[in-house]
């Protein structure tokens, strides 16, 4: 990979990670349950004296063990990445949207609704970049590699299945439904949709932004 390309590519993963946080941030302001990807790790903080960013990095480098598993020599030194950027962006942005308190129920699932827009064209622009992911997305992505499977079908699965995990999780620990609400459902089920979408309307980008650097 030429210099430029690679560099092309880190800006627009980093643009991508913003926004994905963005996203999160905003899913999470709605108040209506926390993302999928956040799920299990939120209802363990919730039962255990652990924090919940505790537990976000280490949910995180259990997803990359499990990355290097699968991928073994086809795993990156980028791949380390993801555990530095697993919780870059979020709390800048939760800052950032300090001013967003949705109370009525129509404007938290207003709030959702973007939030899970943001959070995939996040997602898509982290795929177009290719040098790095959040953990969970990554993992996804190592999947797909692997079983050639596609990339928003695989995600929908993904995210369903943190959110069931997460749901499990809350009745064997506190025998009610605890951290998980229709919003994370909700979410699971939208944001590889629409990341999917993001890349077959989208794809004429990456020959847009990397064709030149990858010819040189």
């Amino acid at each position: 990979m030429q210099m430029k390309e690679k560099a092309k590519r880190y800006l627009v993963f980093l643009v991508g990670l913003f926004i994905s946080s963005l996203g999160v941030s905003l899913i999470t302001k709605a108040d209506l349950g926390t993302s999928p990807i956040s799920a299990i790790p939120y209802v363990l903080s919730l039962h255990f004296p652990l924090t919940l960013g505790q537990f976000t990095v280490a949910f995180s480098l259990f997803l990359i063990l499990l990355q290097l598993l699968m991928l073994r020599r086809r795993f990156k030194a980028e791949h380390l990445l993801q555990i530095p950027i697993s919780v870059a962006f979020i709390d800048p942005t939760m800052v950032l949207l300090d001013f967003l308190e949705p109370q009525a129920y129509p404007a938290k699932v207003v709030s959702l609704l973007i939030g899970c827009v943001v959070l995939a064209f996040g997602v898509f622009l982290e795929v177009l970049g290719d040098v790095a992911m959040l953990p969970g997305e990554s993992f996804v992505r190592a999947v797909v590699s692997i079983w050639k499977t596609d990339f928003g079908t695989t995600k929908i699965c993904f995210d369903v299945s943190m959110t069931v995990i997460a749901v499990v999780a809350s009745f064997v620990l506190a025998g009610l439904l605890t951290g998980v609400r229709e919003g994370t459902l909700i979410a699971a089920l939208l944001v590889g949709f629409i990341a999917r979408l993001f890349a077959l309307r989208l794809a004429f980008l990456e020959p847009l932004l990397f064709g030149d650097a990858a010819d040189a």
